[in-house]
């Protein structure tokens, strides 16, 4: 059996985050947090590497707009990045692989996980 697959979320909201990480490390996953743009660049330039990115819009510091713009420069530039934002009219021409909207279905946050990386613990 393969280690759990890490997923990094950026979400400046405490209790939507806290959601999203229980929800996934129950179904198995490795789950990175960030409050912000700059802590995402920051965890991805610390942690292993994650298969998927689920990114907030609306966040200070470094919202993620600035985010998505900043990681195609980098070496992460190709890590799927799925938004997920109330506000899914304003992604524009953020690069993205996938939207969800706010609130949160659970059942479409696990499938889109498991779209991108698979199941929690198959082989890398």
């Amino acid at each position: 059996m393969g280690s759990a697959k890490s997923v990094l979320v950026v979400e400046d909201d405490d209790g939507i985050r806290e959601v999203m990480q229980i929800f996934l490390e129950i179904e198995g996953f490795r789950v990175i947090t960030a409050a912000n743009g700059r802590q995402g660049l920051e965890a991805l330039s610390k942690a292993a590497r994650p298969c998927l990115i689920l990114l907030d819009l609306m966040m200070p510091v470094m919202n993620g707009w600035e985010f998505a713009a900043s990681l195609k420069d980098t070496q992460h530039a190709d890590i799927p990045v799925v938004i997920v934002s109330a506000y899914a009219d304003h992604v524009g021409a953020t690069k993205c692989d996938g939207l969800i909207t706010k609130p949160i279905d659970l059942d479409t946050l696990l499938k889109t996980v498991r779209e991108w990386c698979g199941n929690s613990r198959d082989q890398n």
